[in-house]
């Protein structure tokens, strides 16, 4: 049951226990202005010499998802499913997420070998001492949005003053925040927050008038669920969208996180190799397999329908292709945009993401470009500038 109380969330807008340690502790102004693209550390990234980085046979690793078994990994699955990680002497082992387990944090400890995680959430962690590095960014555009009916009349962030905001914290609140502060709307007054369950039933009760949701997952919640004054589905028409992207404070969302202090080993760096190259392959698998990698995750048992299954590898296909520089490789621009919005957007505590840019060690292409340049060579379209998503037709609750 969702209890939908209005909170000024001390703890959610502090980023949870997830930004915690990366933000301080002494009240402080830490970091209020924004970095300049070009002094985010996007330089040339992490050196790595991908010559001296040596083949794996058969070896076994451990990816860490940051999320239940759904089409938002499904790239992931397709890669085990097809062979691809078997092909590229690996033998992948997926680990589901949660709430409370942050893979950034368990690719830092050495419990996995491989993490996805969205980037400002694993660049807090570094800041405070993980050493991960960001060895392809497979998600080109943020999915998250703001979802309302249209009687609230919410067409844009401008639109949230005096209105109940949903969110679910957790570091997933960061782009409203930076919307928020786009717009020159306070937080503490112009707006009241909701903590928000990972669903949609705040807004479908009346208890919030915007929801956070991702496009590919609790956006599709609403269309799926029964308009009792129709007797119908919800329509898009019924709702408007804010899309965080749209509004120019979208940020890095889903990446492949590698462990720094062992992309030295020319064993591990082979490996991470390996599994950006076959895991872009999976990709680009469900790219042009939509409906076959849908029923992939359904087989590995997530507890979603087909229909919504069906729904977010199409949603998800949108946020990869098409990749004009090549699918997972790491866009400097997109990548300064996210550190500046990271460092320069403060939560009601006066505490922002990032206290200070992440150093050039945070991110390199020199794995991803490698793994691009082999898939390339093997007839692989790595651009998928033809990529046409298809037209779902959703089910009562996406059954």
């Amino acid at each position: 049951m969702r209890h939908g109380r209005a909170v000024k969330m001390a703890a959610i807008v502090s980023i949870a226990s997830v930004f915690a340690a990366a933000c301080g502790s002494d009240g402080t102004d830490t970091g209020g202005s924004a970095t300049t693209a070009g002094g985010s550390g996007s330089g040339a990234g992490l050196s790595v010499d991908v010559a001296k980085c040596t083949a794996p046979s058969g070896a076994k690793v451990k990816l860490q998802l940051q999320w239940v078994t759904q089409a938002q990994f499904a790239g992931y699955f397709a890669a085990v499913d097809q062979g691809f990680y078997k092909d590229a002497g690996l033998d992948v082992e997926i680990v589901e997420g949660g709430v409370d387990i942050p893979p950034q944090k368990t690719l830092a400890s050495g419990a996995v070998d491989f993490a996805i995680s969205w980037v400002p959430k694993a660049l807090a962690e570094r800041e405070a001492g993980a050493k991960v590095t960001n060895i392809a960014q497979v998600y080109q555009r943020s999915g998250t949005l703001q979802v309302s009916f249209k009687d609230k009349n919410i067409t844009s962030a401008a639109d949230f003053k005096d209105k109940k905001i949903g969110n679910w914290g957790f570091g997933n609140e960061y782009e409203i925040f930076a919307a928020l502060s786009k717009n020159n709307l306070d937080p503490a007054k112009d707006v009241t927050l909701i903590q928000q369950n990972f669903d949609m039933n705040g807004l479908l009760s009346g208890e919030i008038d915007a929801a956070e949701a991702m496009t590919y997952n609790e956006y599709a919640q609403v269309l799926e669920a029964k308009n009792e004054a129709t007797g119908e589905l919800y329509k898009p028409e019924d709702l408007n969208v804010v899309s965080y992207e749209a509004e120019g404070v979208g940020m890095l969302q889903d990446a492949i996180w590698a462990d720094q202090t062992r992309l030295s080993d020319p064993a591990y760096c082979g490996q991470a190799v390996a599994f950006v190259k076959a895991s872009l392959q999976g990709w680009a698998f469900c790219r042009d397999n939509t409906q076959k990698c849908a029923d992939i995750v359904v087989a590995k048992g997530s507890k979603l329908g087909a229909t919504h299954q069906l729904w977010q590898m199409n949603e998800v296909n949108k946020l990869i292709w098409p990749a004009a520089g090549g699918v997972g490789v790491i866009d400097t621009a997109a990548w300064d945009r996210t550190i500046s919005i990271a460092s320069g957007t403060k939560n009601l505590d006066g505490k922002t993401v990032l206290t200070k840019a992440p150093d050039a060690e945070s991110w390199t292409n020199d794995i991803v470009n490698e793994a691009v340049k082999q898939l390339t060579a093997a007839g692989v379209d790595v651009n998928g500038s033809s990529f046409a998503p298809l037209t779902v037709t959703l089910t009562e609750g996406g059954a």
